[in-house]
Parts: C-alpha cells; structure tokens; sequence
C-alpha cells in the first residue's frame, strides 16, 4: 500500500484535485482510502455525492470511545473508503489533534489491514500548515509520498517551497519523500514553464499540469468528481492522467527548498512580476 499525503496552499484547489485523482485512480481499479485532514471536512463531499460525513471526532465526543470502522468510514466513488477527520468545536483545542486522533483510531480499528487490500492511502492536508498535528503524515512516517498543489501564483510557490522545507526537516526520520508538484492552473502567464523550473530547481518533477476548467466547478456544484459527473470531457481526461503518471511514479526526493530571494528572482525572470 502506498500512503500519500497532498499538501498546498489554502484554497489552491488540493481537495478538488486529490478527489479527481482518486476518482481515475479508482476507475483504473485501484482501492483507495481517502482521510480527510481538515476542519472543513470537505475532503470526501465530491467522492460521497455530497453526503454529509460525520467526523471522527463528532462521533468521539457523542458516542464516546465505543466506535466501529463503519461508524466513521462510508464508501464512495469507485468503492473508495472515506474518512473525514474533523476537528474541535469552534475555538476550542488544537485542530491538529483530529489528524493525530483520526489516524491513530483507523489503525486501532484495522482501516490499514493486509484483509482490506488497499493499494493506497490518500490524506488530504489543511493548506500549508506543516506544524503541530497538520505535520503528522510528514513527521510520524504515516505517508512515504508527498505531492504539493501549486500554481503560477506567488504565495502558492511561496507556500510550496515551505512545505518542503518541512518534508527536509523529517526526511531522515519518517522516510518521507516528495513526489512532484501538481500544478492547478490560475493562468498565470508562462505558468507551466515557471511551475516546471520550480521543480527543476528543487530537484523534482512537475508531475503534471491541469489546465483550468470550467467543468470542474460544474461538476462540484452537482457534487461529484468530473470523472463522475461527465466521464467523456476532456478535464476527466487530465485527472486520469495525472492518477496515471502518480501510479507509475517511481521519482522520490528530498527536496532542495529555494531561499526567498531565489524565489522571487524566478518569479521576475518569468515575467510575473513586471
């Protein structure tokens, strides 16, 4: 089984792109586990049809610690098994501690077991956050992959090359690798070109490039994938070759972090900034 955690700025489209991948990884016939990371609890909407998962700490605190794996797990698009971790009441407590509970209680309950046959295990991380209980896929060796959702976009860049700081910090100790980055397109001017060279400069791979679309925000509205919801489009098309190219990958770094001066010099170079 190959654990997978998808880290990226917030509101660069992590979320929307992780469950697209799972989709077309799914429809290749892949059995994926998806744990959603996030407060929101928004990382299983597209997978469920938007069934409302009640988190794992919902069901802690009202049921208390009697839970079964079908009380916190349902299935969703292509048999994929989805887990949402959630986090405390409204400014109360460390919303890290869902990471930390949620995965420990999958352990314990036998999500990770041989008898379940899962070829992966996606966790889909809140934003940039690369400390506390955000960090824990990175620091406790719970996902050997990272893919970093990027953009044309200053900060997105910015907040890429923070998390690899991160994955640096516990390369030696959980194992961690990173994967590529996924580019999802803002048109930005010569973004592909730029996304590649920031790749290229922290010794991995632009993995792939999704074009912005208008479908994909049609498909969230009917809650559903774009694989779902209009398998023949060509959008479908970019997520199943991006599921593609990560089930082939066999590219896995330590990364080489871009002081900020750096960063920004590439930023000018290509034009963004003038």
């Amino acid at each position: 089984m190959r654990k997978i955690a998808i880290y990226g700025k917030g509101g660069i489209g992590k979320s929307t792109t992780t469950q697209n991948t799972v989709a077309g990884l799914a429809e290749m016939g892949k059995k994926v586990m998806v744990v959603g990371c996030d407060p929101k609890a928004d990382s299983t909407r597209l997978l469920l049809g938007g069934l409302a998962q009640k988190t794992v700490l919902d069901t802690l605190r009202e049921e208390g610690e009697d839970v079964e794996l079908e009380d916190i797990m349902k299935t969703g698009f292509g048999n994929t098994s989805c887990t949402e971790s959630g986090g405390p009441e409204p400014g109360v407590g460390c919303a890290g501690r869902g990471i930390i509970t949620s995965i420990n209680m999958l352990e314990q309950l036998g999500a990770y077991d041989e008898d379940k046959e899962l070829d992966y295990a996606f966790y889909d991380v809140l934003g940039d956050v690369v400390c506390g209980g955000f960090a824990m896929p990175i620091r406790d060796g719970k996902a050997q992959e990272i893919y970093i959702v990027v953009s044309g976009e200053m900060m997105a860049m910015y907040a890429a090359n923070n998390i690899c700081k991160g994955i640096v910090k516990y390369a030696d100790a959980g194992g961690v690798r990173l994967g590529g980055l996924i580019c999802n397109s803002r048109k930005v001017d010569n973004e592909r070109q730029m996304i590649e060279e920031l790749a290229k400069r922290l010794g991995t791979q632009m993995i792939h490039f999704v074009p912005r679309d208008n479908m994909v925000q049609k498909a969230e509205i009917h809650r559903k994938t774009v694989i779902d919801f209009d398998p023949a489009h060509t959008q479908a098309d970019e997520y199943r070759a991006l599921a593609s190219k990560i089930d082939a990958n066999e590219m896995f770094v330590v990364p080489k972090p871009l002081e900020i001066e750096e960063l920004e010099k590439l930023l000018i170079d290509f034009g963004i900034a003038n």
